[in-house]
């Protein structure tokens, strides 16, 4: 039976002492398994993500859930840090164990850090709280080992889309009810924007800091293709990649409907996204929370769709997330306590409907996204009725999201093998494409393979 709230944060769980005692929660433990489990022992984490100051709404609701926590657990003080994943740094971090307690991080990186053992197993602390059984099953399958032991807590999942203009689309003559449902569509509709609505760039492709390839790998997946093969021991781009690559080509080159900025990440696609100057990018739809809370975004020309296809359809999109990753230095007081803090910051409204409506009463209030589309980090049944609860208060324009949350395309996984590295060795093929109209494409992304099943052999030793 699920505790209330109250009942959950007054728990003082004897029952952890005996279930977790003498667990080992590192993969190399060190002196942090020699501390006997006590949950009421006074203890200190660490937790990232904290809104930074020039966000002082986000900050100061942040900061209030913080002191709600430590009320509740009064022998658990929590220290905030604004530490949070970036791809660049994130490697040099964690192995300098630098890292908060816990952070959130890309879901691409589960499988490479429980394999090499870089995870505390928190398996134990999740019974313990009740949290496992819950879980939305396809979050919860990244985060296991072949063992079935649960090393990460996923909080969000999402699969790629299109977004759109969709002012853009009425100015330029479109139906912004009707997106692309493949790329033929996608470049028909880059050139009647571009001869319509002038500038404004009709169509672009991210290409830095790792986005680039992220990106050709969801259109590699659209069109029926993988980038490494299922067990992730080989670079397998081929023919779907190259289609992918042509499509860039020729929409740069030969339509000149992607502009004249070309090293796009994805905080500067959705920033120039909200001056009103893009009429169509990949993206997930979380990019609607960022348009509309920081850069104050009209959402009635949002427009969301499922990810264009390739061939005869139907061939998928990628599929990825965050997780919180957890400290494999931490002892198991920590980890436990970290592992109250995700249940207590990220899931608390899944199941309780007075924490489910004033989180989405205060959020309407202040303008923020309430009921956004996207694959939710709990079980249908534990979604569905938080939805239920909170649907008075839903604010988002979902009419405008209905291509996306009708979809039956399958999800694909990211490619399993150092994902990170992946991309960003992809970044200069997609960024050659772009920038030198007479690359040999073929070649480009054979020399790409190489470098890729390098990565690949060197993850494998």
């Amino acid at each position: 039976m699920r505790l209330s709230r109250r009942q959950a944060l007054a728990a003082g769980s004897t029952g952890a002492v005996v279930a977790l005692a003498g667990t080992s929660a590192c993969s190399d433990p060190g002196d942090a398994a020699d501390e006997p489990l006590d949950p009421s022992a006074d203890v200190t984490i660490s937790v990232g993500d904290q809104p930074t100051e020039d966000k002082p709404e986000e900050l100061a609701a942040f900061n209030e859930r913080v002191a709600e926590f430590e009320a509740a657990y009064t022998n658990i003080t929590v220290e905030p840090s604004t530490e949070k994943w970036e791809a660049q740094t994130f490697q040099a971090k964690l192995a300098g164990g630098t890292l908060p307690t816990v952070v959130g991080v890309s879901l691409t990186y589960s499988y490479e850090l429980i394999e090499n053992g870089q995870l505390p197993n928190m398996t134990p602390y999740l019974e313990e709280l009740g949290l496992v059984e819950d879980l939305n099953p396809l979050a919860l399958d990244n985060a296991k080992d072949d063992q079935g032991n649960i090393y990460t807590i996923p909080t969000g999942l999402f699969s790629v889309g299109i977004a759109y203009n969709r002012d853009i689309f009425e100015r330029a003559g479109l139906d912004p009810d009707t997106p692309p449902a493949n790329w033929d569509d996608l470049r028909a509709f880059a050139k009647q924007i571009k001869a319509n609505v002038p500038d404004v760039a009709p169509y672009v492709q991210m290409t830095t800091n790792n986005t680039g390839g992220w990106m050709l790998t969801t259109m590699t997946y659209a069109n029926g293709g993988r980038i490494q093969n299922e067990a992730g021991t080989e670079a397998i781009m081929g023919q779907e990649t190259l289609d992918a690559l042509q499509l860039l080509h020729d929409m740069r080159w030969s339509d000149d409907t992607m502009g004249r900025e070309f090293l796009y990440d994805q905080e500067a696609v959705r920033q120039t996204f909200a001056g009103g100057t893009i009429g169509m990018v990949l993206q997930a739809p979380d990019a609607y929370n960022t348009l509309i809370r920081d850069y104050e975004f009209d959402p009635a020309h949002f427009g969301m769709a499922a990810l264009p296809q390739g061939g005869s359809g139907g061939n998928g999109t990628l599929t990825g997330g965050t997780l919180k990753l957890f400290d494999a230095k931490a002892t198991p007081n920590q980890l436990l306590a970290a592992a109250k803090w995700i249940q207590f910051y990220e899931f608390e409204k899944y199941y309780d409907e007075a924490v489910a409506l004033e989180d989405a009463q205060s959020n309407a209030a202040e303008n923020n996204p309430v009921g956004l589309p996207g694959l939710p980090p709990v079980s249908d049944e534990v979604y569905d009725q938080y939805l239920s609860w909170i649907e008075p208060h839903i604010n988002v324009p979902l009419e405008n999201f209905e291509s996306y949350t009708s979809s039956t395309l399958p999800l694909i996984a990211e490619p399993p093998t150092a994902t990170q590295q992946t991309y960003a060795a992809l970044d200069p093929l997609v960024q050659q494409i772009l920038t030198d109209e007479g690359a040999d494409i073929e070649q480009a992304m054979n020399d790409a393979n190489a470098v890729l099943q390098g990565i690949i052999d060197q993850a494998a030793r």
